[in-house]
């Protein structure tokens, strides 16, 4: 299962597992002006990644899965992956950044669509959602682009920055026209 990596739909990257050796490359990311203005993502440091990597090494039942967004010459532009998997119900929810030099290329589509129908049928999942901060218009139309559907607002559902902030609800499930099954 951890060894098995989709294609990333798009000629212009690939993807590879995301390793402990990638953390200071994916911090540089993050850190891009505009990257994480519209998550909830709390970092001040390399070492806040830790515990992501900590689960992805996890020999256990996967909580996480996170795969590294890479340019043609191998350097790391991004990730995307699940966490929040609840295998005996056969969900999990999806996430995903790209550096600000990548936008716009119709990437973060492929990559999603991409990524999405290969979890659907390579892990049987019946269910994958996105929650996004209502301001992200970007990955909401992403999201859309890839057949996910808008089910609902969660109103206060997480702090960004100290603040109790909207989210909407994004679902894509196996049964949804076009969606590969398991």
């Amino acid at each position: 299962m951890r060894n098995s990596i989709p294609s990333s739909g798009h000629p212009e990257v690939s993807l590879r597992p995301l390793v402990r050796d990638d953390a200071d490359a994916w911090y540089a990311c993050l850190m891009q002006p505009g990257v994480l203005a519209h998550t909830s993502w709390q970092l001040s440091s390399v070492d806040d990644l830790a515990p992501i990597f900590d689960a992805l090494e996890a020999t256990s039942t996967p909580t996480q899965i996170r795969m590294a967004v890479v340019e043609r010459a191998g350097a790391l532009v991004g990730s995307i992956g699940f966490h929040s998997i609840q295998w005996p119900h056969g969900t999990a929810e999806i996430a995903y950044e790209l550096c600000p030099a990548y936008w716009g290329r119709g990437i973060a589509s492929a990559l999603c669509l991409s990524v999405s129908h290969w979890a659907l049928a390579a892990f049987g999942w019946h269910r994958i959602q996105a929650c996004v901060l209502d301001t992200n218009v970007a990955s909401a139309a992403v999201l859309r682009r890839c057949g996910f559907q808008h089910e609902g607002r969660l109103r206060h559902f997480r702090q960004v920055r100290g603040v109790a902030r909207d989210f909407d609800v994004y679902g894509l499930i196996s049964t949804d026209g076009g969606v590969a099954s398991g």
